[in-house]
């Protein structure tokens, strides 16, 4: 899934212009590799029993997967940009060969991997293999994440080399090149890891069905529906990006594809209603990201983090509820203090699609979106209710759709699922190099103890320097990737600081996320600027105002597990209801624009102490008192609203007093 050399959590076919234009021969031979490979999939999942007297073991059938995916990168992503988008050239064949052969080997020897324990013992035939499978995996890594990850998946998988080399904090175990390269591909902790089982055994069904999601028409319901509840409302195309990025985000677990299918219609309505253009790819770039984050599909990363963690997916995503919802109520109260004080209008009704017209013709999509909830929180089938899912779409889309399937439409389907895998796959079997090094080293535990001793035992350092790292990483590596370092590394810190073990990786994946609305890099925002025609620097800053909020929840829901609804249930209500109220604040002051007194900009020389009080009050309020924080949530309170009466008084009177002309109508919200 990939966009940018920098950023590869996207599926491909947003990306088609980095990919080679295949030949008719070539088309057909990966339609039959990726319908090999689901078919290996269907049969672990549902244990149908394809081969007689066969056992799959998870070893043999990851090698599979590899083989089938990971060999078509070679002929699908050009080694460099100049090079040919028709012609595959004869060193790709060569690469296409060669993994099918080294990955065939491995699967003929799986067995005696597994009864001999050859990753901390091979014989010499075994070990040349390895080599080889070891280079085609970082050539894949470069190709399907980009020389950034590439970088970062090499210097670590070689770093078992010289690791009793380094210095104290980042020294471990040496190991010789033939054991390093035997471990890291025969072992169940390398390219076999966390990232590939997290694939093989749960994210394939998902990435399916987002794929069938697009191809049945599911981006264009969403906006439409949303235009329909929406679009008449003040900042009306604003809240539509945010209801259609959110939900179409929420099932793909996309953000690049979201900004390009979605903001290509709600980024021209913003600007027609008076939004500028950086604002309007900024309210894009946020909601597409929003998306992801928010259940009950949130990308690949989530799915690891449940291996990780060894918990059901489900429980993973009923825990992110809360704090998606508050990101997006943060973005909707941005979003409405903006119109009113602008007086943006929405759209005239008569232009926009009508509530009941847009369900008959998308309802299926509804259906779906509940079958999947159903199957995953009360039937507890999360491996089988993608598979279900996506059979019950394509199965309503074939029956009453007016966008039903021809051959060339299924070929298309085939074909892009089949990009989605091939990418995903090279990317999560390379990072998982990453693992694989720092487990063979044992540097993961050392360097746990030594995050703690630089903290001087502070927990609440130790989360700003973990936010710190996990930004910075974001930056340099894709989401997925530099959650999988930093969660060997960074989590069982926070752990061991006291903190939830969800909540500690929830942070961990929140904060990988900023990045994608955060300059320099903003990919979210940068794709967002492309389409409204705005400086893409100006539209990542806007992004970064808007997303806000993104930056203090996960301290909200570390320090108060009542956010991720581990807590009594009046203690969550208390809680979120405080949180609701702040944020109603926070986003009201970088707006200039609150509910009940007004445009707080009205006297230029008060403004920015005016706001920045309205700021620290929202803070106030929505941060969880007690605990790691030295006040409770009375003092705060109390404090809070000391300071905001203070401070809004003089605007409230004046305004119950003498309305003034020009304050914008309140309705609309």
């Amino acid at each position: 899934m990939t966009d940018t050399s920098a950023k590869v959590d996207e599926p491909a076919e947003t990306g088609t212009s980095r990919h080679r234009r295949l030949s008719s021969a070539w088309q057909a031979c990966f339609v039959v590799f990726t319908l090999l490979g689901v078919a290996l999939a269907v049969n672990q999942f549902f244990n149908l029993g394809f081969f007689i007297d066969r056992t799959i073991l998870d070893n043999l059938y990851q090698y599979a997967l590899i083989a089938l995916f990971v060999s078509f990168t070679f002929i699908m992503l050009p080694a460099t940009k100049r090079a040919s988008p028709d012609k595959v050239p004869l060193y790709d064949w060569v690469l296409f060969i060669a993994t099918l052969l080294v990955a065939g080997f491995f699967m003929l020897k799986n067995q005696e991997i597994l009864d001999k324990g050859w990753e901390f013992g091979a014989p010499d035939y075994v070990i040349y293999p390895s080599y080889v499978f070891w280079f085609i995996m970082l050539e894949a890594t470069r190709r399907a994440g980009g020389t950034a990850l590439f970088i970062v998946v090499a210097l670590v998988s070689f770093y078992p080399l010289v690791a009793d080399q380094m210095p104290g904090p980042i020294s471990g175990l040496s190991s010789s090149l033939s054991d390093t390269a035997a471990y890291h591909i025969m072992s169940n902790e390398s390219v076999l890891g966390i990232p590939m089982r997290a694939l093989a055994n749960l994210v394939i069904g998902f990435l399916i069905f987002g794929v069938a999601l697009q191809k049945t028409g599911g981006g264009t319901f969403f906006i439409s529906l949303a235009f329909a509840l929406l679009g008449h409302a003040r900042g009306g195309p604003a809240k539509v990006a945010i209801f259609a990025s959110g939900l179409m985000g929420s099932m793909s677990g996309s953000v690049i594809s979201n900004v390009l299918t979605t903001g290509a219609m709600t980024i021209p309505a913003m600007k027609r209603t008076g939004f500028r253009p950086s604002y309007a790819g900024g309210v894009e770039a946020c909601a597409s990201t929003g998306g992801v984050l928010m259940p009950p599909i949130m990308g690949a990363t989530a799915f690891i983090m449940a291996v990780f963690l060894e918990i059901p997916y489900v429980t993973i995503a009923i825990a992110a509820i809360i704090p998606s919802a508050l990101y997006f109520f943060a973005l909707f109260v941005q979003i409405d203090a903006h119109a009113a004080r602008n007086k943006m209008p929405g759209l005239p009704r008569e232009e926009l699609p009508r509530i009941g017209d847009t369900l008959r013709e998308g309802w299926h999509f509804i259906a779906v979106f509940i079958l999947l909830i159903v199957m995953l929180v009360y039937l507890k089938r999360e491996v089988l209710a993608p598979f279900y899912a996506t059979v019950l779409l394509i199965a309503i889309n074939q029956a009453t759709s007016p966008q039903r399937w021809d051959l060339a439409a299924l070929k298309d389907f085939v074909l892009s699922t089949g990009r989605l895998l091939a990418e995903i796959t090279a990317i999560l079997a390379g990072v998982g190099l990453i693992v694989g090094a720092l487990s063979v080293t044992g540097m993961a535990g050392t360097f746990v103890n030594d995050l703690v001793f630089l903290a001087g035992g502070n927990t609440i350092v130790l989360l700003f320097m973990g936010a710190l790292t996990s930004f910075i990483m974001g930056i340099g590596m894709t989401v997925t990737a530099a959650y999988i370092f930093l969660a060997i590394v960074l989590a069982p810190a926070l752990v061991q600081g006291g903190l939830d073990p969800l909540a500690a990786h929830l942070f961990i994946f929140y904060w990988g996320m900023v990045s994608y609305i955060t300059p320099p890099v903003a990919l979210g925002a940068y794709a967002a600027a492309t389409i409204a025609n705005a400086n893409a620097i100006r539209t990542g800053f806007e992004a970064m105002r808007l997303g806000s909020i993104i930056y203090f929840v996960p301290f909200f829901f570390v320090l108060d597990t009542a956010f991720i609804l581990k807590a009594p249930w009046y203690h969550v209500v208390l809680t979120v209801s405080f949180a609701l109220t702040g944020i109603v604040l926070v986003a009201s002051a970088l707006q200039g624009y609150l509910v009940g007194v007004g445009d707080l900009t009205r006297r230029p020389f008060m403004q920015w102490p005016l706001r920045g009080a309205v700021l620290f009050s929202g803070l106030l309020l929505a941060t969880p008192g007690g605990g790691l924080i030295p006040w409770n949530n009375l003092e705060k309170t109390i404090a809070a609203c000391i300071l905001l009466m203070v401070c809004l008084a003089p605007f409230a009177i004046q305004r119950w007093r003498k309305p003034s002309a020009d304050t914008p109508s309140q309705a609309g919200m």
